[in-house]
């Protein structure tokens, strides 16, 4: 089978397509670095492509509300384009200022189909701080997403401002009930963050650091797995390495974050 095509936006405060196309390429992925205004000018490109990725960022530099204005000028110039690329059985994803985006979109968690309306938010966090910092997330296994398949717990970064899950007690009982949250705040111990800082670093109800739509194909998530796919990208990985040493272990090359975007490139192969 050919090798997948990983298409990446960028523009206009986008700041993380470099490493986040070369964990695709990594991952076995052929990539495409491509600006929205050259999107918008040849839309066909998008037929090419069996991944679309939104990376983080500070897409027009959030002064809208992180992700609204990109999230505007797709959906005025490129929606029904991307209708029809998630009718192909593509995937999409959203890092961190790109999960904003999407949801801004409505393409998570689409609860009522793809109708370019919101139904969950990504509010300040309850610090008012941006929060640069490493956190331990939990898979749902009850889930059907697709890049998290065969995962259980990571161990990655968060880079965000406004990363403060929050949805209506109706929206959220259908989350959780249709197992679209894909990944939890927890504490070192595998406990439950209950929304304590830092183990949730800013404020998401129940936890949530990442959702699914229905199908399982598109999904958003704040925390940022280019940055932890590393074994030396990792803060605690010079205590690892002397573990290892003393444990007569091989020191691996790379780390949990490289597992969501092994995910996305087998499931075209």
């Amino acid at each position: 089978m050919a090798i997948p095509l990983t298409l990446l936006l960028t523009g206009y405060g986008i700041n993380c397509e470099e490493e986040t196309a070369f964990a695709f390429q990594k991952s076995g992925s052929r990539t495409k670095i491509i600006h929205i205004n050259d999107l918008i000018e040849d839309r066909k490109l998008l037929n090419e492509a069996q991944i679309l990725v939104f990376p983080g960022g500070f897409s027009y530099g959030d002064d809208t509300g992180s992700g609204k204005a990109l999230a505007n000028r797709i959906k005025n110039n490129l929606f029904d384009e991307i209708i029809n690329f998630v009718a192909r059985d593509t995937l999409i994803l959203g890092i961190c200022n790109g999960f904003q985006v999407i949801t801004n979109l409505g393409l998570v968690p689409a609860l009522c189909g793809f109708t370019g309306m919101a139904e969950v938010a990504l509010e300040h966090n309850k610090t008012f701080r941006y929060q640069c910092r490493w956190v331990d997330l939990e898979i749902n296994s009850k889930s059907q997403c697709i890049f998290t398949k065969g995962i259980n717990r990571i161990h990655i970064p968060v880079a965000h401002g406004e990363g403060n899950f929050f949805a209506t007690p109706k929206v959220l009982q259908q989350l959780e009930e249709l197992n679209l949250v894909t990944m939890r705040y927890i504490k070192p111990s595998g406990e439950p963050a209950n929304q304590e800082f830092p183990f949730n670093p800013n404020g998401s109800v129940n936890d949530i650091a990442s959702i699914c739509d229905k199908t399982g194909r598109i999904m958003g998530m704040m925390p940022h797995p280019e940055r932890g796919m590393f074994f030396t990208q990792r803060d605690d990985w010079t205590y690892l390495k002397e573990k290892y040493k003393r444990e007569g272990k091989e020191l691996p090359e790379y780390s949990d974050g490289i597992a969501i975007f092994k995910n996305a490139v087998e499931y075209f192969l």
